[in-house]
């Protein structure tokens, strides 16, 4: 529930960012888009059950025909888009040091907080990213042909998960510094920093709309 949840959350985000709801607002004016959509849970139940009922729809088409097929072209799309908005966040004014707080580490804060915490947060983190992978591993194994061997595709969900998270970081991050965003607001972030950056670059409402 909690995916089809947060999917709901894209969903809207789509809407309102082709609807041009977010053209020409500040970043306190996006955080507050934000804090809005979770105060109306009425719109919220609509858009999950939307995303739940598109999820029926394209699971009835078949594996093969249905979620291979379209996957295969929205991963595509969205791998590509993250690579030029990752791109775009490392050039901000003041994402230089949004990268220095992703890329450095500070082994002080490690010791404050803990090293063994923050090693079985890191765990925690790895586990809750590739949970859903080792579901769909255990479902999708019995279409993998004979001569595709497990551990091979093993390797590339990891290798794709851990660029997919590291390219996000490189959006995100350089992009709170450049936009004053806090960097502990968690799942927030993405909806609180990700509008910033289609406000200021070209043809964003376009971009902002394809990412969600």
């Amino acid at each position: 529930m909690f995916y089809t949840t947060v999917a709901g959350w894209m969903l809207q985000y789509f809407v309102d960012m082709a609807a041009g709801k977010f053209v020409g607002a500040d970043a306190t004016r996006i955080n507050g888009i934000y804090d809005e959509m979770l105060a109306n849970p009425t719109r919220l139940t609509i858009y999950m059950v939307i995303v739940v009922l598109i999820g029926i729809g394209v699971c009835s088409i078949g594996v093969q025909k249905g979620v291979e097929r379209i996957t295969k072209v929205m991963m595509i799309a969205l791998i590509i888009i993250m690579v030029i908005l990752a791109a775009n966040s490392i050039f901000l004014d003041g994402g230089s040091e949004g990268l220095k707080f992703y890329l450095i580490p500070n082994f002080d804060t490690m010791k404050k907080i803990g090293v063994v915490d923050v090693i079985v947060a890191a765990m925690n983190q790895a586990f809750f990213t590739l949970s859903l992978g080792m579901g769909c591993m255990a479902i999708f194994g019995s279409y993998v042909k004979k001569d595709r061997s497990l551990m091979g595709e093993s390797v590339n969900v990891a290798v794709l998960d851990t660029f997919v998270a590291f390219t996000s970081g490189l959006i995100i991050f350089p992009a709170c510094f450049a936009y004053g965003v806090e960097v502990d607001n968690g799942k927030s972030l993405i909806f609180k920093t990700l509008p910033n950056i289609f406000n200021n670059i070209p043809l964003g409402r376009l971009w902002g709309s394809l990412f969600f």
